[in-house]
């Protein structure tokens, strides 16, 4: 049997438990497990904990006759002859280190390593990029628009004119009709050579990118164009490694999570634009290297 506490842990966490365990009250859990599947439960609590705490009783052969584990920064599991025993952390000194030669001279090797990731993620070295298209079918649908921002802030905006029967669904999730197209919207040709001027030679990145890019690619080929040759970087794989236990991975779901503000989802350009806070947050958070 294991008896799990939670605290101030992400919600998707909470009910990925209780797959295994049973809540019987707020943020305690009471299971029956293998030694194994009871490894791997702690093991995800740990990778996904994120500021929360946690505490793991279960049985075990010992005089005792169970053992337990804790991420609480006030306790420390102590093991005393096989006997284990919390102790209670008030407010332990700490030595401050970092005035031997050693240590300055790592502190200076740091420095520059830190100052040559930094030279690797300027953020002029890339651009975001977002497309709307009439149907997921890249056989027989067709872009409707294209959006894309520059870190130095420029962005790119063009409705595609094109003749296009565009569903209800579609006019009603992007706002595009086929008016709009007709009065705003270029050509094709056009609004692709423009694309590729602005985006230039830096890094491309999107969201969910493999889709843009098939029907990016298949149209330059169709006007007689090179595709996109530049270095691309989905996110959407990032952000499923990254956050395991979220409903769903649309856009809108993680642009919450990460606390970025989408005024016109399923808009190209608005889009773009959440994409590139998203890769400005995951680059800060996770070293994301673009």
């Amino acid at each position: 049997m294991i008896v799990i506490t939670l605290s101030k842990i992400p919600p998707a966490l909470r009910g990925d438990l209780t797959r295994w365990c049973q809540e019987i009250q707020t943020g305690i859990y009471v299971g029956e497990v293998s030694a194994r599947v009871r490894d791997q439960l702690w093991e995800r609590i740990l990778d996904n904990i994120g500021n929360g705490e946690a505490t793991l009783v279960y049985n075990t052969n010992t005089e005792q006759g169970y053992a337990f584990r804790t991420t609480r920064k006030s306790r420390r599991v102590i093991d005393l002859d096989g006997m284990l025993f919390v102790k209670y952390i008030v407010n332990e000194s700490t030595v401050v280190h970092g005035f031997s030669k050693a240590s300055k001279y790592h502190k200076s090797k740091n420095a520059g390593r830190i100052r040559v990731l930094h030279r690797q993620l300027k953020p002029e070295q890339f651009v975001t990029v977002d497309i709307e298209t009439s149907g997921l079918d890249l056989g027989k649908d067709l872009i409707l628009s294209i959006g894309a921002v520059r870190f130095d802030g420029r962005e790119f905006y063009r409705l595609i004119n094109q003749k296009v029967d565009i569903p209800e669904q579609i006019t009603n999730l992007t706002g595009i009709t086929a008016t709009m197209l007709d009065k705003e919207g270029i050509p094709l040709v056009n609004a692709l050579e423009e694309l590729k001027t602005f985006i230039g030679t830096m890094p491309l990145v999107g969201y969910n990118f493999r889709f843009d890019v098939a029907f990016l690619d298949r149209e330059l080929k169709k006007c007689g164009m090179e595709g996109l040759n530049n270095r691309k970087k989905d996110l959407l794989p990032v952000v499923k490694r990254k956050d395991r236990f979220l409903d769903n991975y649309k856009l809108e779901t993680v642009t919450a999570k990460y606390g970025i503000e989408n005024e016109h989802p399923h808009n190209a350009l608005s889009d773009a634009r959440a994409t590139k806070e998203l890769a400005i947050k995951l680059i800060k958070i996770y070293d994301l290297v673009i």
